[in-house]
């Protein structure tokens, strides 16, 4: 018989399982994840690409170790948060944008979205997003300005003489298909080789990234396939005239930062349900929201405000979609959902 009194039992509270992975292996993940964007960023753009990825990445460390260490607390920068933060703010941003206004959004992502509320994992908002729509408020003139593809910037000096135009969204905005058609392929925008920010060009890219994010089970599927299959399905059915149904919607789905959104920014786990049932919904609700601004918004581009407004409605989705309790009476069930 087992001698039960000579037992060292250890009692402690949940959780019981555990496993390697923690939030700076997270964040590992998915700063390789985004590698593959970040060198067509660099092919098509030039190492101005790179060096504005890596201010941005600095300011964002900076600004979270210096809030941290003035309110002493503890230092969080190793859980390399803020890198990834850094990086998705300079991939919704123009790469010509002036070095001194992404350190100024970096301040906003980190200190006002991410820090004031408690720090990681406290924040509603997606902090790379939330600095972008307080970069495109304070400075539209430099948040607009789209460097053509294959126009490389220098490092140094003035981005006067660099070649900039419409990106295929503002074309498609003014209705300007024959244009758009016959100066961007379907091929050239799911490749990378049309103008817009730095990290959203190429489709392909952050399809492979989200691809390795989903076998390293950092993401889920529910969120970005309903994001771009609503996306898909209303652009098929509400084609302009003078543009074929499928063009349009290949156009509206490889363009832009739909892409980029739905996968690497509409996952976020602080800021969209936890539930898969609620994912899925706020993927359709992103979705929907981007084809609203798209179509009858005076900005050609919806997807950061979209993502934005589901944000603020996380807590309604987690607070009436809740996972059921297992053994649980009907009648319980409904009791627990409804409190």
């Amino acid at each position: 018989m087992t001698d039960y009194k000579n037992l060292k039992l250890i009692a402690s509270s949940s959780p019981h399982i555990r496993s390697g992975e923690d939030t700076r292996s997270i964040m590992l993940d998915v700063i390789i994840a985004l590698i593959p964007a970040l060198c067509m960023s660099v092919y098509v753009f030039g190492f101005q690409a790179l060096v504005l990825t890596i201010i941005s990445i600095a300011a964002c460390v900076f600004w979270e170790w210096a809030y941290r260490k003035v309110m002493k607390k503890s230092s969080a920068v190793g859980d390399l948060s803020a890198v990834v933060t850094g990086m998705l703010l300079a991939f919704v941003c123009p790469v010509s944008l002036p070095w001194w206004m992404i350190v100024v959004g970096a301040f906003f992502s980190i200190v006002v979205v991410k820090q004031l509320y408690g720090g990681i994992g406290c924040n509603f908002l997606n902090p790379a997003l939330a600095g972008r729509a307080a970069l495109l408020a304070c400075y539209a003139s430099a948040m607009t300005t789209w460097v053509l593809p294959g126009e490389k910037l220098a490092l140094f000096g003035s981005a006067a003489d660099v070649a900039t135009g419409a990106t295929p969204l503002a074309m498609l905005k003014e209705g300007s298909f024959e244009a758009l058609m016959d100066t961007y392929s379907v091929t050239d925008m799911f490749l990378g080789k049309i103008g817009g920010s730095l990290g959203e060009v190429s489709a392909l890219m952050l399809l492979l990234g989200g691809v390795y994010l989903l076998i390293r089970k950092i993401i889920s599927w529910h969120t970005p396939v309903a994001y771009i299959a609503t996306v898909a399905i209303i652009c098929l059915i509400s084609a302009p005239e003078g543009m074929g149904a499928v063009d349009y919607m290949l156009y509206n789905v490889f363009g832009g930062g739909l892409m980029l959104g739905a996968i690497f920014m509409a996952t976020d786990y602080a800021t969209s349900p936890v539930t898969k049932p609620g994912q899925l919904i706020f993927g359709i609700g992103c979705g929907l929201l981007t084809v609203f601004i798209r179509r009858f918004g005076s900005y050609p581009e919806g997807v950061c405000y979209s993502i934005l407004v589901m944000n603020c409605c996380t807590w309604l989705l987690d607070k009436y979609i809740r996972p059921t309790i297992y053994g649980a009476p009907k009648k319980e069930k409904k009791e627990a959902a409804a409190k």
